[in-house]
């Protein structure tokens, strides 16, 4: 019997998992929270949990029967706190997977090694922020961090709250802020008019087969109506003020390449600013057992979502940003493929139906270079390690380097505890920009050895060849 393991729980995974045991596989699904769900269907803990879960939740109602199946089903083991840290390459089989499984906090995790005959990595992505003078103070969040604090802990970040970047994420973050009780000051989009149109407008016929996504649009249109929230496009925040915390920001117009339009500035009082620009795949287990990435950071993957690594599948964000409905459908091709079978031709329709929507994302709220122009010298760009973008462009100039990697040694952007998952991207652009060396390694800030922290005892006593496991 085929055996696959699936790392990550949220939509991606648990639509390979299923689909892998409908193929007779048997299956070990590696979460590293407390419950399956990811992001996308994160959720009181059943200690807590609210019978009206479904007013927080896209899907809800499909997402218990998917959990349901999986947690009764005696052919899958579903392993929550589980961490994967590395991934061993082999040239004759499928890579080694190594997991410590505990409270990524506490001591004694059991550590474990799995030795699958295929591999589906639904590992999803990093949220993105563009960096901004004051995006360092509290209360600067994350959208995902606040929708995550509503979603999962009934928290509102702030009273007064704006919510700014780019993407369609910003709707239901407002809709989770308004559920939670928080004034919501506006919504700031900072793609214009013609960005917008051009990426959803244009062969309007080729979206409908994804039109069931016209009516979650609708009703966030109409929450934003009866609260009466500004929503404004082509614009920005690009600072934000105060002393212990947030206090104000400041929203200014944006060129179509997204430079601030000098004399358009306007101050907005809040005490809460929550900023999104999108999504980063989490590529680290997937470079780590050899897999290609493309130049847009996802992981390639050909029409059976299979990597350039034999026996290891990706799908859902890890291979491109396009939403629960395509990491849905990638995960089921993954999942079938994996334990041997055919894809559900209504899964490959779903993909392509909800590629052609990725596809239009990107052109519509993708990252113009402008932005850099509202990052002066003295904006922490690496917040870990307090370092400048001025000390960033000042230390390129003098060393004359070219290199991403001296770049960081000598400056230590992206060397703090989040590895440069915050401010990596960002450091790349920056360096890259109009002021920048032009870097002969781009992209190489997602090149992390490993995956998620790890204490240097934990290491020390457990071996990567300890308790080897095959799947069950």
């Amino acid at each position: 019997m085929t055996e696959v393991l699936v790392v990550g729980g949220g939509p991606a995974g648990l639509a390979a998992a299923l689909a892998a045991r409908r193929h007779g596989a048997r299956v070990v699904l590696l979460e590293a929270g407390d419950d399956i769900g990811g992001q996308y269907w994160r959720h009181l803990p059943d200690g807590r949990a609210d019978p009206d879960e479904r007013r927080w939740q896209h899907g809800w109602d499909r997402f218990v029967a998917m959990r349901a199946a999986l947690l009764g089903d005696e052919g899958c083991e579903v392993v929550t706190g589980a961490h994967v840290w590395s991934v061993d390459r082999r040239d004759d089989a499928t890579p080694l997977v190594h997991v410590l499984v505990g409270e990524p906090d506490g001591q004694g995790r059991e550590p474990r090694t799995y030795d699958p005959a295929a591999l589906v990595l639904a590992t999803g992505a990093y949220e993105r922020t563009l960096p901004f003078p004051g995006w360092d103070l509290p209360g600067v969040f994350t959208a995902g961090a606040a929708q995550a604090l509503a979603k999962g802990e009934r928290v509102a970040v702030g009273r007064r709250v704006l919510v700014a970047g780019a993407g369609p994420f910003l709707l239901p973050v407002v809709a989770g802020l308004l559920r939670i009780g928080a004034e919501v000051a506006g919504v700031v989009e900072a793609a214009g008019p013609a960005q917008l149109a051009g990426g959803w407008a244009a062969r309007p016929w080729r979206l409908f087969p994804a039109r069931r996504k016209a009516g979650e649009l609708a009703g966030y249109a109409r929450q934003l109506a009866a609260h009466r929230i500004p929503y404004r496009t082509g614009a920005a925040v690009i600072a934000a003020h105060g002393t212990k915390r947030v206090a104000a920001v400041t929203v200014a117009r944006l060129t179509r390449d997204w430079t601030p339009v000098p004399g358009t500035e306007r101050r907005i009082e809040v005490d809460a600013v929550c900023v999104s620009h999108g999504f980063v795949p989490r590529t680290e287990l997937a470079t780590a057992a050899g897999c290609a990435v493309g130049a847009d950071g996802a992981v390639t993957v050909d029409e059976r979502q299979r990597t350039s690594v034999p026996g290891v599948l990706t799908a859902g964000e890890l291979t491109g940003i396009g939403g629960v409905d395509l990491a849905l459908a990638e995960g089921a091709i993954a999942g079938s493929v994996a334990a041997g079978g055919v894809p559900a031709p209504g899964a490959v329709r779903e993909r392509a139906a909800f590629r052609e929507v990725a596809a239009r994302l990107a052109a519509a709220h993708g990252i113009r270079p402008g932005w850099r122009s509202w990052v002066d010298d003295d904006t922490v760009v690496c917040r870990c390690e307090d370092v400048t973008a001025g000390a960033l462009r000042r230390t390129a100039e003098l060393t004359g380097s070219r290199g991403l990697r001296s770049l960081k040694l000598t400056t230590r952007a992206g060397l703090g505890l989040c590895q440069g998952r915050t401010c990596g991207r960002a450091v790349e652009d920056l360096l890259t920009g109009a002021h920048g060396p032009g870097l002969l390694d781009p992209g190489r800030t997602a090149h992390r050895p490993i995956a998620t922290p790890v204490r240097l005892g934990e290491l020390a006593a457990s071996p990567r060849t300890s308790n080897r496991e095959d799947l069950p």
